[in-house]
């Protein structure tokens, strides 16, 4: 679905992204990490034409360089922040609303937001103000609002900061949801490996842009070079 060809981005001599290519499948979830500043986000921004690049940017098999943000978002890319951004003066209705109107070039829905309010257990809080929302409640909201444009692809940048061991519980069970249920294919950045390991199928690791090991997560997280540089010995000696 998604395939990333020598990827390199530099800000002035600081080169974020590295002569990076990997490739994320349809129906997957593709697990990014590494250690803070290794770039993660900055490929994010890249897929999702914040910034320009050097090398291409595959998907489903359209190079997707030069696209603007509102043009790649309306062919099937939609992505959350790793701060919930919300519109606090609007109902979770309306919020859900935006996304569709915006979405997919077919215009508003209203079936469609109805089932997401159902997907997202938010029929009790539809009329409720987002602002009024806790931060897993914003979490979902912002994800909702994401799966509301209709993408084929949903980027997840560390969903899970911030949250409870419960918490983090509820939000991998969404996630698979989506995943499984909705069809939609996963790309998730994310500091707890477990998480990584338990929910992805792919797992990528960055340090300074580049790629330094992908594969099975278990492979990759007994991988020598990705424990020296990322995980740590007290990692490995727990597994």
């Amino acid at each position: 679905m998604l395939e990333a060809i020598h990827l390199t981005k530099k800000f002035g001599e600081l080169v974020a992204v590295n002569d990076l290519s990997f490739k994320v499948d349809e129906n997957q979830i593709f697990g990014i990490a590494g250690p803070n500043g290794a770039g993660k986000s900055t490929v994010y921004n890249l897929i999702t034409g914040f910034y320009p690049f050097d090398g291409k940017l595959l998907f489903n098999g359209k190079n997707i360089a030069g696209k603007k943000p509102h043009q790649i978002a309306k062919m099937g890319i939609a992505r959350t922040f790793q701060v919930p951004r919300t519109f606090p003066s609007l109902t979770v209705e309306e919020a859900l609303s935006v996304g569709s109107r915006f979405g997919d070039g077919n215009g508003f829905d209203s079936e469609y937001v109805d089932f997401l309010l159902h997907f997202l257990n938010f029929e009790e809080e539809r009329s409720c103000n987002t602002g009024a929302l806790d931060l897993l409640g914003k979490k979902k909201l912002m994800m909702g609002a994401a799966l509301a444009t209709r993408p084929k692809l949903l980027m997840l940048d560390e969903p899970m900061a911030g949250s409870n061991a419960h918490e983090i519980q509820e939000l991998m069970d969404f996630i698979r949801r989506i995943n499984e249920e909705m069809g939609v294919t996963i790309i998730i950045i994310e500091h707890f490996m477990k998480v990584l390991t338990e929910l992805t199928e792919t797992l990528l690791i960055i340090e300074s842009g580049a790629k330094i090991a992908s594969g099975d997560p278990e492979d990759v997280t007994n991988d020598k070079q990705v424990v020296e540089c990322y995980l740590g010995d007290a990692y490995a000696s727990d597994n």
